[in-house]
C-alpha cells in the first residue's frame, strides 16, 4: 500500500499544484527551530535571595525603629511579648512546612522587628551605644563567615552539618531548661545571669550561630546549582534572617555582660 505522505511529497517535488513557492519555502526556512515548551517556573538566582533578604531586614529595621520611637519605656513589655510570640509561631510554621512567601516572610520580619526594637531600646537605655556595637559586630561576623565560606576555609560536609545542627538543637534545649529553672531558682541554670558561665554560653551561641550562617550560604548555593524554583528564594532569605537575628541578640547579650 503506497504511503500517502511520500506520495504527497512526490507530487510537490514534481511541480504539481501543491508544491510550495519559493517565497513560501523561504518563510518556512526563516522560522525558528522548535525548542520545546517554554518553562513555566523560573529558577532561583543569587539576586532573588539578596533582594528578599534585603526586604526582610528592611522590614525588621523599620518595625524596630517604629517601636523604639513610639512605645514609652514603661510599656515595652506588651510589644516585646507580642513580637516574640508572633515571630516564634510564624517562624516555626514556615520552618516546619517550608511554605514561605512574601506575605509570611514580611509579617514574620515585622514581628521580629517589634521584638528587637523593644529589646534594643531596653539595652540602649542601660548601656548607651551598645546597639550600634551589636549591629556592627553582627555585620562583621556575617561578612567574615561569608568570606571564609567563599574561599573554602569552611566546607559544609554532611558531618559538619550534623555537628552544627546537633549543637544548635542542644543549645536551644538548654535555653528551654534554663527558662523552666527560673520557676524554681532566681537565676535558673546561670546561663543568662551575667556571670562567667553566662559569658561562656553566649560565646558558644555566637560561634554556633556563625556556623549556621555557613549552612545557610551552602543552602543558597546548592539551591542555585540544582535549579531550585524562584519561590525557594523566600525560604533561603528566611533562614539567613533567623540566624542573623539570633546572632545579633547573642552579641547584644555578650556586650551587656562586658559592660557590667
Amino acid at each position: 500500500m503506497p504511503n500517502p505522505v511520500i506520495n504527497q511529497f512526490g507530487r510537490a517535488a514534481g511541480g504539481g499544484k501543491n508544491a510550495p513557492s519559493a517565497n513560501q519555502l523561504q518563510v518556512m526556512f526563516d522560522k525558528p527551530a522548535y525548542t520545546g515548551p517554554r518553562p513555566t517556573t523560573r529558577y532561583m538566582t543569587l539576586d532573588d535571595v539578596v533582594q528578599r533578604l534585603a526586604a526582610m531586614l528592611g522590614t525588621i529595621f523599620l518595625a524596630g525603629a517604629v517601636t523604639w520611637v513610639t512605645v514609652p519605656n514603661e510599656h515595652y513589655a506588651a510589644p516585646l511579648i507580642i513580637g516574640l510570640l508572633g515571630g516564634l509561631g510564624l517562624g516555626l510554621y514556615m520552618a516546619m512546612t517550608m511554605k514561605v512567601n512574601a506575605a509570611l516572610a514580611l509579617t514574620y520580619s515585622a514581628f521580629e522587628g517589634v521584638a528587637l526594637g523593644a529589646i534594643s531600646h531596653l539595652f540602649e537605655t542601660r548601656w548607651h551605644g551598645i546597639v550600634i556595637q551589636a549591629i556592627t559586630g553582627t555585620v562583621m561576623v556575617a561578612a567574615g563567615m561569608l568570606f571564609v565560606y567563599k574561599i573554602g576555609a569552611i566546607r559544609v560536609t554532611p558531618r559538619f552539618t550534623r555537628i552544627v545542627v546537633g549543637a544548635t538543637i542542644g543549645l536551644f534545649g538548654l535555653m528551654v531548661v534554663n527558662l523552666i529553672a527560673y520557676l524554681f531558682t532566681p537565676h535558673g541554670l546561670g546561663l543568662r545571669s551575667g556571670g562567667a558561665l553566662a559569658v561562656v554560653f553566649s560565646i558558644v551561641c555566637i560561634v554556633i550561630a556563625a556556623m549556621n550562617l555557613a549552612l545557610d550560604f551552602d543552602m543558597v548555593e546548592r539551591g542555585i546549582r540544582q535549579g531550585a524554583p524562584q519561590k525557594f528564594a523566600w525560604y533561603a532569605a528566611f533562614g539567613i534572617t533567623v540566624t542573623l537575628v539570633w546572632l545579633y541578640i547573642e552579641i547584644l547579650r555578650l556586650l551587656g555582660y562586658a559592660r557590667d
